[in-house]
């Protein structure tokens, strides 16, 4: 991957972070994610984006979020849309892709990788223009199963299965069982540092 005096920026599609983890069978410690990359290079940033339910009393992934903002990561969140599909069944819509997009090409002058958690084929254009900066570009996801559009992981400089980051970025099933573990459960959404 990279070495110790490279710029790297971190960009978490959290939801789809948190389903291929999920498949795999194991929850992120988000703490020990952090620590994995910057124990590999210089963090300038990591952000997590996800979508939230709004005039929703109680949301699931409010704590992972409060969390993650006060513990190095930009969370970039945005509500959902609700509709009526043309069947009648009510719909949730909603992606973070132009604001991850967005803020990549911002970052893209300050560091010299981009660390893509996603296997969503979308962010395909992303990667290739990065890759036109100068930028070189890691995607994390997996193949087996697969999760990830074979054009996202062909476009990329360096392909990283999640199951090689497990030992190193997995919850503790046991201290968690204990109630010793972070707080926040294994959702997805965002990360921040400053600027190197």
């Amino acid at each position: 991957m990279s070495s110790r005096s490279n710029k790297i920026a971190l960009f978490i599609d959290g939801a789809n972070l948190f389903a291929t983890a999920k498949t795999l069978g194991f929850e992120i410690d988000y703490r020990r994610l952090l620590k994995e990359f910057e124990s590999r290079a210089t963090l300038v940033r990591a952000f997590y984006y996800t979508t939230i339910i709004e005039d929703q009393e109680y949301s699931s992934i409010r704590p992972l979020i409060d969390w993650l903002d006060y513990n190095g990561y930009a969370v970039v969140t945005k509500p959902t849309k609700e509709f009526i599909d043309a069947s009648g069944r009510r719909r949730v819509k909603g992606d973070m892709h132009i604001e991850l997009a967005v803020d990549a090409m911002e970052l893209s002058k300050h560091i010299e990788e981009m660390v893509l958690f996603s296997g969503d084929g979308d962010f395909r254009p992303l990667v290739e223009a990065m890759q036109r900066r100068g930028v070189q570009v890691t995607v994390v996801s997996t193949i087996s199963p697969v999760m990830i559009a074979d054009e996202l992981r062909r476009q990329a400089d360096v392909f990283l299965d999640l199951v090689e980051l497990q030992p190193s970025i997995a919850r503790d099933p046991i201290k968690r069982a204990l109630g010793t573990a972070q707080r926040p459960k294994a959702d997805s959404r965002a990360p921040r540092m400053g600027i190197v």
